[in-house]
């Protein structure tokens, strides 16, 4: 296989759509004139993984067995690091590193930074996310170290708007997106009229449905973020061995 470039690991399928969207993200950041200039990708979209909220949360049965039998494919396959575009399944990520010999990239630390550099004077970020995700609260532990506040929706608003927009019979797992973004925008407004100075789409099945054309705030998506790092890596053929291994060094 050419080396130009290192090699991007997907571990998705939660959901696949949010997957795809990933892999569209990575092309749309690898500016190119032909095909051999883009960067190779795996890609192992494994939809049988558990939802993680309910593993988390509801005492469902755990996703961790299938992430970590998912990560070590992808490393077996070829993959230099890996990517996950799913935020909840990130408070398995100390797991899922170590049971893998190349770096995993963490969609809430890029998050974090990108924020830090383009809103540097932000305190209080609004979070539109699973329950998994709020409850758990791997955004706001990471954010709060920095000074920044995290709020999210109120519980029953929660329920119904965030999660009804994801799971409900009409909602973004289903393939609706129509009803889903009327829930979300709702949740939005109550947000901001509660100082939420930008929003995070803290969930990758939420852009799918919830874009910033529709919403008079900052909207802040996770999934270009992490696709944007994952292509700088990838291109720095050089030094790109040593940068992953500091990168997963520096996690242990």
């Amino acid at each position: 296989m050419n080396n130009k470039y290192g090699v991007i690991g997907i571990l998705g399928g939660m959901g696949p759509e949010a997957t795809s969207n990933m892999y569209r993200e990575i092309i749309s950041s690898t500016y190119v004139t032909k095909d051999q200039e883009h960067i190779p990708v795996i890609i192992y979209s494994n939809p049988q993984i558990p939802d993680r909220t309910k593993g988390i949360l509801y005492g469902g049965e755990s996703p961790l067995p299938e992430l970590l039998a998912t990560a070590k494919k992808l490393e077996y396959s070829g993959a230099d690091f890996i990517i996950i575009p799913c935020n909840t399944s990130h408070f398995f990520i100390k797991e899922v590193r170590a049971s893998v010999n190349i770096p995993v990239i963490s969609m809430i630390e890029e998050t974090l930074a990108f924020v830090k550099n383009k809103y540097p004077d932000v305190k209080k970020v609004g979070l539109l996310a699973t329950s998994g995700t709020v409850k758990t609260k791997i955004y706001h532990r990471a954010f709060n170290q920095e000074g920044i506040e995290v709020i999210a929706p109120e519980n029953s608003e929660q329920e119904t708007l965030v999660m009804g927009a994801i799971y409900d019979s009409e909602g973004i797992k289903a393939g609706y997106k129509k009803t889903s973004r009327k829930l979300l925008l709702k949740a939005a407004l109550l947000l901001k009229e509660r100082g939420a100075e930008l929003i995070m789409m803290g969930c990758t099945e939420i852009p799918l449905a919830l874009k910033q054309k529709y919403v008079d705030c900052v909207l802040i998506d996770p999934t270009p973020i992490l696709a944007e790092k994952a292509v700088t890596l990838a291109k720095s053929v050089d030094n790109s061995k040593t940068i992953l291994i500091e990168e997963k060094e520096e996690r242990i």
